[in-house]
């Protein structure tokens, strides 16, 4: 049992990994070429969708991450395990505390009602969506290593 619990998180945290990392340098950077109004709709309309959806990716990858250093805890790699789902209490933080409440402006912005520091703050999330992606593409490559 304990080794399909180890596959299922490394599963969901790597596609959790990929996700985040296709944000970042593969879709905003298809939005921010778009002309004219185009890209900010679009990052509008990403921040409801993937705001809706990614608090459950998170929270679940983070519980799947504690219950298996829970179940695994007398097992090789339980340390690895452990530093991983710390890791992951750390990307849910710098969701909750930086990133999340610049994405619930962000998705409700349009032409009409955006401020005029709209670039800075999504520019802003970015930095710190970088940073976020390399803590959890840390956690995986801990988990990861677990297995060995």
């Amino acid at each position: 049992m304990l080794n399909v619990l180890e596959v299922v998180t490394i599963v969901v945290v790597g596609l959790m990994v990929g996700v985040e990392f296709a944000v970042a340098f593969i879709m905003n950077r298809i939005l921010d070429a778009l002309p004219e109004d185009s890209g900010q709709l679009g990052h509008a309309h990403g921040g409801r969708m993937l705001g809706a959806l990614m608090p459950f990716w998170y929270i679940g990858s983070l519980a799947l991450s504690a219950i298996w250093a829970i179940a695994g805890w007398h097992h090789d790699g339980a340390k690895l395990v452990v530093t991983a789902a710390a890791l992951l209490i750390i990307s849910v933080v710098m969701s909750m505390l930086l990133l999340v409440p610049i994405n619930n402006r962000n998705r409700t912005w349009t032409p009409e009602n955006r401020p005029a520091d709209w670039k800075e703050q999504l520019n802003r999330w970015q930095r710190w969506h970088y940073v976020r992606i390399t803590v959890i593409i840390a956690a995986f490559t801990l988990l990861v290593s677990a297995l060995a």
